[in-house]
């Protein structure tokens, strides 16, 4: 197993530009991490650069620009496919983001295998994108969905999800870890469960490539979606995994360009996986970036960043849990760097407001996770969410500033 050496922060810090400002005159304190990471300066050059060096469309150019986009292009490809162990370049689809990626599963794997009274298994603690796509398919389809409960720590409760699982369940979707309350779900096992009924498993993993790293062999996942702002590269980039015997019997999902193997007004016929799925021109650059975020996340090293993210977690926990007025949503014992918490008598958006006042971004709401807070009680919370270049002394100006709001 790979050993974690220690990261040096202040060196970290150095190569993310943004976090170097001040707001309403106090410094920034970035603690909206799970809504979307800042970018280091690699990543920003690399998209500068393929603006002012390499744009071009890819794949059909005779040209030196265009040899040298589609390169770039498809090295961000293999990249993924290395930074989560996939089998193959070939099972990696690149896409706008998460939501994306499980519109397009739903919309290809879900519409064609799906029949009416097949079951769906969620979550208690998906996002909505990983519950909206399903019920729309599930309307038109005539599937239902099963909804697994979880304790009062926010943690799966096993026997009720195995007493879920029949011979009626066609798939499972679940988040990775937890966007709003921080869990981390223990998708290995519930995926060897899923496969005793021939169920396929997508994995939710956007919360969870930015702090662990996942091998999606090892997970057994079929399909495993991400986006790359949530993990130090650009907005407007995801990833679709999907194992290859899948995505042969898959249809396509959009039509139009680059996905065509041959078009009369009779018929078409599918290029191959990927391509099949990626009709249109490609957001090139963003991919560009995104393999530059996942060289920059490689080189600090994923076990270094969760040992970091985890004492960083459990010092704010800790900090946080001595604060009277204050409570915390979601006390999972396996968890991301994500505190949810609401404080006595305080509106989740005055608290935002108040913390942005102090410099520190917090999100304030429903965190488009709703059935997760209503198990709760809860329609917001506020909720920090760590990064690897946060540090101690920004969970204390947190702190502070919490202590300051419930006095006054």
């Amino acid at each position: 197993m790979e050993r974690a050496r220690p990261l040096d922060v202040p060196a970290i810090r150095k190569d993310f530009p943004i976090l170097h400002q001040q707001i309403h005159g106090k410094p920034l304190v970035w603690l909206d991490n799970a809504a979307t990471t800042q970018k280091p300066q690699s990543v920003i050059d690399a998209l500068s650069q393929f603006y002012a060096r390499d744009n071009s469309n890819i794949h059909r150019g005779a040209h030196t620009l265009a040899a040298r986009s589609t390169d770039a292009f498809e090295q961000a490809r293999q990249k993924v496919q290395t930074f989560l162990g996939a089998a193959s370049a070939k099972e990696i689809i690149l896409v706008r983001g998460s939501t994306e990626g499980i519109n397009l599963v739903a919309q290809t794997y879900g519409r064609k295998f799906l029949q009416p009274g097949d079951e769906i298994v969620l979550s208690t603690l998906e996002h909505h994108a990983n519950i909206v796509p399903w019920q729309m398919v599930a309307r038109e389809k005539g599937a239902v969905l099963r909804v697994i409960p979880v304790t009062d720590r926010a943690e799966i409760m096993l026997e009720e999800y195995q007493a879920i699982l029949g011979p009626r369940t066609r798939l499972v979707a679940l988040a990775h870890a937890s966007n709003s309350l921080g869990t981390i779900l223990p998708v290995a096992e519930m995926t060897q469960m899923a496969h005793r009924y021939n169920a396929r498993v997508l994995i939710d993993g956007a919360q969870s490539v930015p702090h662990m790293p996942v091998n999606v062999q090892q997970l057994g996942a079929d399909f495993f979606v991400f986006s790359g702002h949530k993990v130090f590269g650009p907005t407007g980039i995801g990833v679709v995994y999907a194992k290859e015997e899948l995505l042969e019997i898959m249809p396509p999902w959009q039509g139009g360009g680059s996905m065509i193997r041959n078009v009369t007004f009779e018929e078409t016929t599918y290029a191959d996986p990927p391509t099949k799925f990626e009709a249109g021109t490609p957001n090139v650059a963003d991919a560009v970036g995104l393999g530059a975020a996942l060289d920059y996340v490689d080189r600090l090293g994923r076990p270094a960043i969760a040992k970091y993210e985890q004492e960083l977690l459990q010092y704010a926990t800790g900090q946080l849990a001595r604060i009277n007025g204050l409570r915390l949503i979601g006390t999972a014992r396996e968890k991301v760097g994500v505190l949810s918490c609401v404080l006595r008598d305080r509106p989740t958006e005055e608290v935002g407001r108040l913390l942005d006042l102090e410099g520190i971004a917090v999100r304030a709401g429903h965190h488009c996770a709703q059935p997760s807070l209503r198990r709760f009680g809860l329609e917001a919370t506020v909720r920090p969410s760590l990064a690897f270049y946060n540090t101690r002394d920004e969970i204390d100006r947190l702190v502070d500033a919490v202590r300051r709001i419930l006095r006054n």
